[in-house]
């Protein structure tokens, strides 16, 4: 009778826990609103008008204008306008997509994208549909370094106990391709897996204008099975301080290293890395947050085509 009660008295309190988390969306999170950008590429690859979207108020623009994050929305993704030797082209990897009964989603994709023009360029680069909060910066003139592409990471003082979400996905039984545009195509042996993380950071910036950074919380998972319709109301709990020692932890989940940094803004508006130099106290005060999703998990131009995510209803839990 004792141990009936205790039973009772300990679900009860993990469902007052759960009801008294806090939910709070992440603006646009809900990604009902996209804009949309009709860009001309070159008349040497086909003069063709495509659509590249971005998660932001609903809008249309025209021209191949490099894009900047509209009302106030804090999402970037891989859809990105290139000019490369004088040549326009788009990639599109990220769309909105219809979700029954709850308006829009993303949908998140892994191809194959070509260019050619004879005499000037020829390549195939794979690219995995991604996004993120912060900002890719227009024209891409190169498949170099493409974490300089781009800032990760928004200002964020507040200390979220998970990211929650909804999603879908479908990983085809393929093995994987490396495809970076020069060089041969080959490739890897294993499937690949769809990801999402969480990172919270203390960052500063030194007198040289360079900028470091501590881990203050951490969540990541890779998402290695399609599943069967949606999975609503996901949790990926974002654990304090230095988990190096935890028994969760994965390597996927250790400081990003030097040579991987992703990049951000400074205060002299050169973007630079940010290296993270060790883990910060469990209680420590973020001054930013970085959050993606990826249709892939294997690095710039590694994946396997067809790979496609979708995910919804973006928040935050405290």
């Amino acid at each position: 009778m004792k141990k009936a009660i205790l039973t009772y008295i300990i679900l009860l309190l993990n469902i007052l826990s759960i009801t008294a988390q806090k939910i709070e969306p992440i603006p646009f999170g809900d990604m009902d609103n996209w804009v949309t950008r009709n860009i001309k590429e070159s008349a040497i690859i086909g003069g063709e008008t495509k659509q590249v979207y971005a998660i932001g108020p609903d809008e249309t623009i025209e021209g191949d204008e490099a894009y900047v994050p509209k009302g106030g929305s804090p999402w970037a993704s891989s859809n990105v306008l290139a000019k490369v030797v004088g040549i326009t082209k788009v990639s599109n990897t990220v769309y909105p997509d219809t979700r029954a009964g709850h308006g829009r989603c993303a949908r998140m994709t892994t191809v194959m994208e070509h260019c050619k023009a004879i005499g000037l360029i020829n390549i195939d680069v794979l690219v995995s549909g991604s996004i993120f909060l912060g900002q890719m910066f227009e024209p891409i003139k190169s498949t170099s370094n493409p974490y300089s592409k781009l800032e990760m990471g928004i200002p964020f003082t507040r200390r979220p106990s998970a990211l929650v979400f909804d999603y879908r996905l479908i990983i085809p039984d393929t093995d994987m391709i490396y495809s970076s545009g020069f060089g041969k195509k080959r490739t890897i042996k294993g499937h690949d897996k769809a990801e999402v993380f969480i990172y919270l950071q203390r960052r500063w910036e030194d007198s040289d204008g360079k900028l470091h950074a501590r881990r203050v919380g951490t969540g990541r998972v890779l998402l290695d099975k399609s599943s069967d319709g949606w999975v609503n109301g996901y949790s990926l709990k974002v654990n304090y301080g230095d988990i190096s020692h935890e028994p969760y932890f994965t390597s996927r989940m250790e400081l990003i290293p030097e040579a991987d940094s992703y990049c951000a803004r400074n205060s002299k508006g050169k973007i630079v890395p940010v290296v993270e130099e060790g883990w910060d106290a469990a209680d420590a005060t973020p001054t930013h947050i970085m959050v993606m999703f990826s249709a892939g998990s294997n690095g710039a131009y590694t994946g396997a085509p067809g790979s496609t995510f979708w995910v919804d209803n973006i928040a935050l839990a405290y």
